[in-house]
C-alpha cells in the first residue's frame, strides 16, 4: 500500500520550524524524518503559480499560470486563474489516474473542474449571489459523497467562506473526513492562514505562533484520520510551503502612469474602454501586458517609459526584465512583455486611479503589510519536511526546489511525470 498526503502551509517559512519543531503534530508526524534546509520557489513567488508548479512538476512558463489573477483589464474584482484548464501541462492526479490510484484535493490551487480528482473541494467560491458555497464546490467539482462533507462542516465557515483561519478549520475537517471516508491514495490539502497572518501584520511578531498552533491542531486531526482508517503508518506525509513574504511600506499603481501617458482610455464612468498596456500586480512584482505584443513601436514607447521611471528611482521597482530575460533566468514567460521587480519595500497594484501611492489594507493579499511576488532568491524561504515508509530517516538534503515536489509524491506512488522540468528528491527517499 502506498499513500501520500501532502499538506502545503501557504507562506510557512524555515524560520517557523524554530516553534512547529516543539509542537505535537511535529513530534507525532515528523520527529526523525527528513527535511530540506532551503526550497527555492518559482518567479513570481505568488501562490497560484506556485501550487501550479507544485502540483505539475513544470515551471510556470510551461505549465502556463502567470499569476494568481487573470487579464482582464479594468474588472473589479479581477477573477483568479481557478480552472484546471488554465494549465498547459500534465500534473500530478491525471497521472495517477492514469495508473488506476485515487485523488483528492482540498482547497489546492488552479484545481477547479479538473476531472481526475475524485474528491474534490476546488479552492473556488460562489461567482454570485445566487450561487451557494455548495452549489460552486458541487460545480467545481464535488461530487455527492463530498458534498456530504461539506455539509457536515460547512457550521466552520458559514458566513466567513473566505476568511481565515476560518476557511482552513472547514478545509482541514473535511480532508481529515475524505481521508476516513476514502483513504485516497493521493490527498493534496491547503490551509492559507499563515500567509493571511503574515499579510495582515508583518512576516514575523506573535501572531506566527498563534497560527502555528492552528496548523499544529489541523495537522493533529489528520493524524488521527489516518489513524482511524488503519493507514497511518502506510502514508508518507509531507508539510510543505509555496513561498515566504516580506514586509512592504507603501504600494503603488503604476497604472496611473499609463493612463497619464495616453496607454489606457477610460470613459467617462470611468471604466476602462481600450488599453495599449496594462500592468498587473503579482504583490512585489508586477507584470506589463501589450495588447498587441507584436506591435515593435509600442514595445519601444512602454520601454522607454519604464526606462524613465527606473532612473527616476520613485516608483517602486529596480529592475525591468524583458520576457525573454525572464524566461532565460526562472522560465518565467507567458503573454507578458514586461517583469517589473520590486525595490524591496514596495508592492504593486492594478488601479489607474489616483492617487499614485495607495495606502497599505489587507483588502487585497498585495496591499497589506507584508507580502510576496518577489524574486525567488529573497527573503525567508519555503519548507519541506516528511516521514513515512518510504522517506530516509533523519535524511536532511540542503536546497531544493518546488518544482522537485510533485515528481517526488509520483515516485513514491510508482510512476513518473512525463517531461518534467523537476525530478524526485532521491536524497530523501528510501
Amino acid at each position: 500500500m502506498r499513500k501520500v498526503v501532502v499538506v502545503s502551509s501557504d507562506a510557512m517559512v524555515g524560520e517557523d520550524l524554530e516553534i512547529y519543531k516543539d509542537m505535537p503534530s511535529y513530534k507525532r508526524l515528523f520527529e526523525g524524518g527528513a527535511m530540506v534546509r532551503k526550497v527555492s520557489s518559482i518567479y513570481p513567488t505568488v501562490t497560484f503559480p506556485a501550487h501550479a508548479t507544485m502540483m505539475t512538476g513544470f515551471y510556470p512558463a510551461h505549465h502556463g499560470i502567470f499569476s494568481n489573477m487573470q487579464l482582464i483589464p479594468g474588472s473589479d474584482p479581477t477573477p483568479w486563474q481557478w480552472n484546471s484548464d488554465f494549465l498547459h501541462t500534465t500534473d500530478i492526479f491525471k497521472e495517477a489516474k492514469k495508473k488506476g490510484l485515487s485523488t483528492a484535493a482540498v482547497l489546492w490551487p488552479v484545481t477547479a473542474f479538473n476531472p481526475a480528482i475524485d474528491y474534490h473541494i476546488a479552492d473556488y467560491w460562489a461567482q454570485s449571489d445566487e450561487e451557494t458555497t455548495v452549489d460552486a464546490f458541487r460545480r467545481a467539482g464535488a461530487d455527492d459523497g463530498v458534498v456530504k462533507i461539506i455539509e457536515k462542516n460547512m457550521h466552520l465557515f458559514e458566513g466567513k467562506e473566505r476568511v481565515h483561519p476560518y476557511r482552513d478549520d472547514f478545509g482541514m475537517a473535511c480532508a481529515a473526513d475524505i481521508i476516513r471516508e476514502y483513504a485516497p491514495d493521493l490527498l493534496l490539502v491547503h490551509p492559507a492562514n499563515i500567509d493571511d497572518v503574515r499579510h495582515k501584520w508583518g512576516v514575523f511578531g506573535p501572531h506566527i505562533k498563534e497560527a502555528l498552533k492552528d496548523l499544529d491542531r489541523w495537522m493533529l486531526m489528520i493524524a488521527s484520520a489516518l489513524e482511524d482508517r488503519g493507514i497511518l503508518e502506510e502514508t508518507d506525509i509531507f508539510l510543505v510551503s509555496d513561498h515566504g513574504q516580506l514586509d512592504v511600506r507603501r504600494n503603488i499603481a503604476l497604472n496611473v502612469i499609463f493612463r497619464e501617458h495616453g496607454l489606457i482610455d477610460v470613459d467617462e464612468k470611468g471604466d476602462v474602454r481600450d488599453w495599449k498596456a496594462w500592468c498587473l500586480s503579482n504583490g512585489m512584482s508586477a507584470i506589463v501586458f501589450l495588447k498587441d505584443k507584436n506591435d515593435k513601436a509600442l514595445h519601444d514607447e512602454v520601454r522607454s517609459l519604464l526606462d524613465g521611471l527606473l532612473e527616476e528611482g520613485l516608483y517602486g521597482f529596480s529592475r525591468i526584465f524583458e520576457e525573454e530575460e525572464a524566461m532565460k533566468l526562472y522560465t518565467y514567460g507567458g503573454p507578458f512583455s514586461f517583469v517589473l521587480e520590486t525595490d524591496g519595500y514596495t508592492a504593486f497594484a492594478d488601479s489607474y486611479e489616483r492617487p499614485l501611492v495607495k495606502p497599505l489594507d489587507n483588502s487585497d493579499y498585495r496591499f497589506g503589510a507584508a507580502t510576496h511576488g518577489y524574486l525567488p532568491e529573497k527573503g525567508p524561504q519555503p519548507l519541506l519536511v516528511a516521514r513515512g515508509p518510504h522517506i530516509k530517516a533523519c535524511a536532511v538534503v540542503e536546497k531544493s526546489h518546488i518544482v522537485n515536489e510533485a515528481p517526488t509524491y509520483a515516485r513514491i506512488l510508482g510512476f513518473e511525470i512525463p517531461g518534467a522540468d523537476g525530478s524526485a528528491i532521491e536524497e530523501i527517499l528510501k
